[in-house]
C-alpha cells in the first residue's frame, strides 16, 4: 500500500498515522483560562525534545470534524502555563474520561475524579494521582495549519518536576516497572509498559560496535540467530581473542544464542571463538 496524503480523506490519514506512529506517550495537560477556569485533557501528540533547557512539546490539534479549537489551546494562549502529567495504568481510564468534550468552564478534574494539587510555580493545578508532573511555562505556540486536524505545537519549558518517590529505584532513578506508564496506539488501543513488555538493549555510549558486516561469515549466514541477536553480537568494540574463523557446531551456536538471550554477550562470544 502506498498512500498520498493529498489523495485520501483527512480522517483516514489521521487513522493511519495514529496506527503507525506508536506507542505515543500521553501528556495529561492541566491549563487555566484568564477567567480562572481549569481544564484537564490528555494528548498523545507529545514528547520530550531537549534537556538543556528542558523542553517538552504537545499538540492540541484542531478538531477534524468542525475545525474548532480545544480549550487547552485557548487556555495556553490566554495563560501561557501548563502542568503536564505522566499517565500510568492506575489512572488511564480517568485520563480517558477527561478527554470528553465537556462545555467550557467544566472542570475535568471533577468529572474524572482526580485530585487538584496546588502547583508551586504556575497557576494551573496538578494531578495528585500522577506519578510525574511537569510544571511548565509555554515558550511558544506554533500553528501548523488552519484546516481541520491541523496541529498546534505547544512548546513548554519545564520549571519544576514532581516525581512520586514510589516510582524511584534505590539509585534515585525512575523505575519503569514501578512507573507502569501507558501509551496510545491506534483506534481504542493502549499499551502498558510493564512486565515482559519492558526489555533492555545494551548500547555503548563511548565505544563503537564492529557492525554486522564484520561478523564472521558463518554467523552472518546462520539460521540460528535472529537479526536482533546478530546485532547484539556486532555491538562489541572488537571480537574477543580466540579463533573467530572457527565454525562452531550447531549445538554450540544454540548455546551461544541462549547466552545472548540471557544478556550474557561476553560469554556467548567466548563460546563462539573457542
Amino acid at each position: 500500500m502506498i498512500i498520498d496524503p493529498k489523495e485520501i480523506p483527512v480522517p483516514k490519514m489521521h487513522s493511519y498515522l495514529l496506527g503507525a506512529v506508536v506507542p505515543r506517550p500521553i501528556a495529561l495537560a492541566s491549563t487555566i483560562s484568564a477567567a480562572g477556569e481549569v481544564n484537564l485533557s490528555p494528548f498523545s501528540f507529545f514528547n520530550c525534545f531537549s534537556a538543556n533547557p528542558p523542553i517538552v512539546v504537545f499538540s492540541p490539534a484542531r478538531r477534524g470534524r468542525d475545525n474548532t479549537t480545544k480549550h487547552t489551546y485557548e487556555n495556553v494562549k490566554e495563560v501561557p502555563e501548563v502542568v503536564i502529567h505522566v499517565v500510568n495504568y492506575a489512572m488511564v481510564e480517568q485520563a480517558s474520561l477527561a478527554s470528553c468534550e465537556y462545555p467550557r468552564g467544566v472542570n475535568e478534574f471533577t468529572k474524572a475524579g482526580l485530585t487538584e494539587v496546588r502547583s508551586e510555580k504556575v497557576r494551573p493545578p496538578r494531578v495528585g494521582e500522577s506519578p510525574v508532573a511537569l510544571e511548565c511555562k509555554v515558550n511558544q505556540v506554533i500553528e501548523l495549519g488552519s484546516g481541520g486536524a491541523a496541529g498546534n505545537l505547544v512548546i513548554c519549558e519545564v520549571l519544576l518536576m514532581h516525581i512520586n518517590d514510589d516510582v524511584l529505584d534505590a539509585q534515585g532513578r525512575i523505575d519503569p516497572y514501578q512507573l507502569d506508564a501507558v501509551a496510545r496506539m491506534g483506534q481504542d488501543y493502549y499499551c502498558r509498559a510493564s512486565g515482559d513488555a519492558i526489555f533492555s538493549v545494551p548500547k555503548p555510549n563511548e565505544k563503537v560496535g564492529i557492525g554486522i558486516d564484520q561478523l564472521p561469515a558463518y554467523l552472518r549466514k546462520s539460521k540460528v540467530f535472529s537479526a536482533n541477536e546478530l546485532a547484539r553480537l556486532a555491538n562489541v568494540e572488537k571480537i574477543p581473542d580466540g579463533n573467530p574463523m572457527h565454525v562452531p557446531s550447531e549445538r554450540t551456536l544454540m548455546q551461544a544464542r541462549e547466552l545472548l538471550r540471557a544478556g550474557r554477550t561476553d560469554e556467548a562470544w567466548k563460546l563462539l571463538v573457542g
